[in-house]
């Protein structure tokens, strides 16, 4: 919870005030952003291309827990998991709106500091603030973002391009936001149970970064065009990779095979999974919130992308028939389920 020796009440601005407080300091970057902040819609131009829309809801209690989670961290989280659906589609992701439900628990401060790690976000990424609004709630911090973004027609990649023989990729590594989780989860059991005891995160800093402050892969969208390889499909990895290789498989109607082997797991994610009990393979394919993308590309392409460190081949596009499996080090074949993250299984 945040803690600050200047409360200032948000009532004290009105929601038209507080709008404006909040988004003073953001600045247009983008063209296509004909209208921002402060009318009654924004307004775009993003002439000849196809524009691109998504939106996110994270709740307080559901989505992340203010015990451990940096208020500016959450904004910066907030607009990552946002942008990455959009690169997911191939896209160039330029505007955001933000509107947030907050307590009365919360001071300006506190709202103040969400907006920093948004405002950090949207200059990392070039992304434009213009829109959003404000409410009381009485369920505790809510957050919703929609991002927009553009590409032309002939680029826009979705979910079921996918045929048989295309091999499948997958940039980063995986598994670590989810044993970030599990080491802040943790700590925060151990500070319950005798708060003089101070949380021990010593050499954690990867997974923990992992889970407090993913990265959208808007780098893999600017490398896979700088190489010339378009995927035949793509889904961002923010489920698990379990589940989003079986959305690709359903959707393009094919079989998936991968390699247990394969999977890219950082040393950290690894180490620290065998020192919780927990199974490396399975954080890596059920823990989600890697926000990594999950793509096929052409047996052609196989040159263009096998040295690149950031990319990892897993495996390869089957006949539906052949379902969606796993072939474990021991060469044993384990079928895909979806056990990943879902917000109404509690």
């Amino acid at each position: 919870m945040f803690e600050n020796k200047e409360r200032t009440s948000i009532a004290e601005l009105g929601e038209f005030g507080l709008i404006k407080h909040l988004t003073d300091n953001f600045k247009i970057k983008h063209e296509s952003s004909v209208k921002g902040v402060g009318d009654d819609a924004a307004v775009f131009d993003f002439k000849d291309k196809q524009v691109l829309i998504s939106t996110d809801l994270l709740l307080e209690g559901i989505h992340f827990d203010l015990s451990y989670v940096p208020l500016m961290h959450l904004g910066y989280k907030a607009v990552q998991v946002n942008l990455s659906d959009i690169y997911a589609m191939n896209g160039m992701a330029t505007q955001i709106t933000v509107s947030i439900g907050v307590s009365s628990k919360f001071p300006l401060e506190a709202v103040e500091e969400i907006y920093k790690g948004i405002e950090l976000a949207c200059n990392k990424f070039n992304i434009d603030l213009v829109g959003g609004d404000t409410s009381a709630s009485k369920q505790g911090l809510v957050i919703s973002i929609t991002s927009i973004g553009y590409a032309a027609k002939e680029d826009v990649i979705y979910r079921n391009g996918a045929q048989e023989g295309d091999l499948l990729c997958v940039s980063g590594d995986l598994g670590g936001a989810y044993v970030g989780l599990q080491i802040l989860e943790r700590e925060k059991q151990i500070f319950l149970e005798n708060p003089q005891i101070q949380p021990d995160l010593e050499g954690k800093d990867y997974i923990i970064e992992r889970q407090l402050k993913p990265e959208g892969r808007r780098d893999i969208v600017d490398l896979l065009a700088q190489i010339k390889v378009k995927p035949t499909s793509m889904i961002d990895v923010s489920d698990g990779l379990a589940s989003e290789i079986l959305h690709i498989a359903t959707q393009s109607n094919v079989g998936v095979r991968i390699y247990e082997d394969k999977l890219p797991i950082d040393p950290q994610t690894y180490e620290t999974a065998r020192e919780l009990g927990l199974d490396p393979t399975v954080c890596a394919l059920n823990g989600g919130e890697d926000y990594e993308l999950l793509f096929t590309i052409k047996q052609a392409d196989y040159d263009k992308i096998k040295n690149d460190v950031d990319i990892s081949i897993i495996g390869h596009v089957t006949d539906k028939n052949s379902g969606c499996v796993m072939v474990s080090k021991s060469d044993v074949l384990h079928e895909l389920k979806a056990q990943g993250w879902n917000a109404f299984r509690k």
